[in-house]
């Protein structure tokens, strides 16, 4: 019985052929890319949220606020990038060794100084965006409107966070 209910609720990606004009070797590498964002998406999200609790000092109120507004927007794009991995018929990362990305790690989490914490966060945003260019661009080629669509929507977040960070550090 308990195996019968395991695998009724175990995640599957569509059995049905997806007949949507994009083709499944490229729906299954756009998963791949897109899983790629949203591994750097749960990062930054934790990052921003741990920088959030930690910060001090004379930017303390700017960063501690700007740092909500984006762990806020980071964790509520995680299910629209992971929405779109299914739509592609693909499974989001689900397991335990795939999800292991999500969290930075510790040493990676600089506890510094208010303006190391900003650079950091650059240094990771920058990241965000080069992988969602490049998957853009895929997305672009093969007509994949709504991926595209969905990356802009998401690059344009990451750049106006860029030029927010980069803002309050300016001297």
């Amino acid at each position: 019985m308990a195996n019968a209910a395991a695998s009724v609720l175990k995640p599957v990606a569509h059995d049905e052929q997806l007949n949507t004009g994009l083709d499944a070797k490229y729906r299954e590498e756009m998963a791949e890319l897109l899983s790629q964002v949203l591994i750097s998406t749960y990062q930054l999200t934790i990052k921003s949220q741990i920088y959030h609790w930690n910060v001090v000092g004379p930017l303390f109120k700017s960063l501690h606020e700007l740092t909500e507004e984006h762990y806020n927007a980071l964790f509520e794009a995680a299910d629209i990038v992971a929405e779109r991995i299914r739509a592609l018929g693909h499974l989001a990362p689900a397991t335990i060794g795939e999800t292991s990305g999500f969290s930075p790690k510790g040493k990676d989490v600089d506890h510094g100084s208010a303006i190391e914490m900003v650079k950091d966060l650059i240094t990771d945003h920058e990241t965000a965006v080069r992988t969602m260019r490049k998957a853009g661009v895929k997305a672009d080629e093969a007509g994949d409107l709504v991926t595209a669509d969905m990356l802009t929507a998401r690059m344009t977040f990451h750049e106006k966070a860029l030029w927010m960070l980069r803002a309050i550090i300016t001297q």
